[in-house]
């Protein structure tokens, strides 16, 4: 097993919620148990927390295909192919309410994702209030793009939440499905192909694989023929990324392979050598990650060796009492379901999202809009669970 399969299951198993992964890490996990089906069913209804900018966050979903390229995971399914969930700056009171997943999603979701027992459906998945709207009316003006990716073996709509704030804050975001990498993501054919690599686990050539899908999903958006109808919305000059674990991880070689990218942002994800820091050349980049594992005194060592290669700006932040998936959607949905919170978490799921969100948004603020942000100045009162490792 390779090196970045071997961090990729221990991922899995420290991400210490009741979502188990696929195949032999879920199977090694071990599993709380689980809400009776009954009191699972009826005590949940999935919302997200309501984004807290000035827009409402309208949403659109593209289906993409990347003619160029071969399906690197499944050769046999052609061309590569991708979801992308475009958030965008919206008028308030227009749209209809948008789904969480499709169908297919919320069925690979449930199947690979969520413990047996707990009494939820499909169809809970898909309605699952996201504040985001489907056909609302774009805001005027010209925004900053930034893109997402998820963590292995999660879909693109577990960054949902962050996703919704900063459109509802003036961004526009690209949230890309990495097909064939998680539970599973609905193509333009209406098919919806699972994890082909859970078994295995993640490649040590996927944080290559994603900023190849990356620099496609610019190209398409920012391109001299933009697919997306609203991408007169974007400004090209202003575009940053973030990511989740493999995601998080990604956005360097994303940053390292497409100088379009002027600003990342790793939510707890760990290095994979080699390390292409030396290739940011001065552009920006935030480490947020749980204060367990990323703290300079010990846990994951990727974070002190990579951080001490870059230049430019470069904050390294920790949150007390969070765990892996504290800064997805996952948390908040799990505790909605009724199920038990991780050992040794202290930060309330919707604690865990604000925080994320707050810093995210002001770190692109600051990087992407030119404004100064007094909350990355150093510690705050108001935030006590953010520890500045580095300034």
């Amino acid at each position: 097993m390779t090196r970045i399969r071997r961090i990729a299951a221990v991922a899995a198993l420290v991400l210490a919620l009741p979502l188990p992964l696929a195949g032999a890490a879920s199977a090694a996990s071990a599993a709380p148990s689980p809400t009776p089906a009954s009191a699972a069913v009826a005590a949940f209804h999935g919302e997200l927390p309501a984004p807290t900018g000035r827009y409402a966050a309208g949403e659109e979903v593209l289906r993409l295909t990347d003619r160029s390229r071969i399906d690197p995971w499944v050769p046999s399914a052609g061309p590569r192919q991708l979801a992308v969930s475009m958030f965008y700056p919206a008028r308030q009171g227009t749209g209809a309410p948008a789904p969480y997943m499709t169908p297919g999603e919320a069925q690979g979701f449930l199947a690979t994702r969520v413990p047996a027992g707990t009494g939820l459906t499909a169809q809970d998945l898909v309605d699952v209030d996201t504040h985001a709207y489907t056909g609302a009316k774009a805001a005027g003006g010209r925004f900053p793009l930034v893109v997402l990716s998820p963590g292995f073996e999660n879909p693109r709509a577990t960054l949902t939440g962050l996703a919704t704030d900063l459109a509802a804050h003036g961004y526009v975001v690209a949230l890309v499905g990495h097909t064939y990498e998680d539970s599973g993501e609905t193509l333009a054919d209406g098919s919806t192909p699972g994890c082909a690599l859970c078994d295995t686990g993640a490649p040590d050539s996927l944080p290559d694989s994603r900023a190849k899908d990356v620099s496609f999903v610019l190209d398409q958006l920012t391109g001299q023929h933009p697919v997306w109808r609203l991408s007169h919305l974007i400004d090209r000059d202003r575009v940053g990324m973030a990511g989740h674990s493999i995601g998080g991880a990604s956005t360097l070689n994303a940053m390292a392979e497409d100088r379009r990218i002027l600003a990342g942002v790793n939510m707890d994800g760990t290095f994979f050598q080699p390390v292409p820091a030396d290739t940011l050349e001065g552009r920006s980049f935030l480490l947020l990650g749980k204060d367990s594992n990323h703290s300079t005194n010990g846990g994951d060592t990727s974070w002190a060796q990579t951080w001490a290669g870059w230049k430019g700006y470069k904050p390294w932040l920790t949150v007390a009492g969070t765990n892996h998936a504290s800064f997805t959607d996952v948390t908040v949905l799990a505790a909605e379901a009724g199920l038990p919170a991780p050992a040794g978490s202290t930060t309330s799921p919707e604690r865990g999202m604000q925080l994320t969100r707050e810093y995210v948004g002001a770190f692109f603020d600051r990087t992407l809009k030119g404004l100064h942000q007094p909350l990355l100045d150093g510690p705050s009162a108001a935030n006590p669970e953010v520890l500045f490792q580095h300034p």
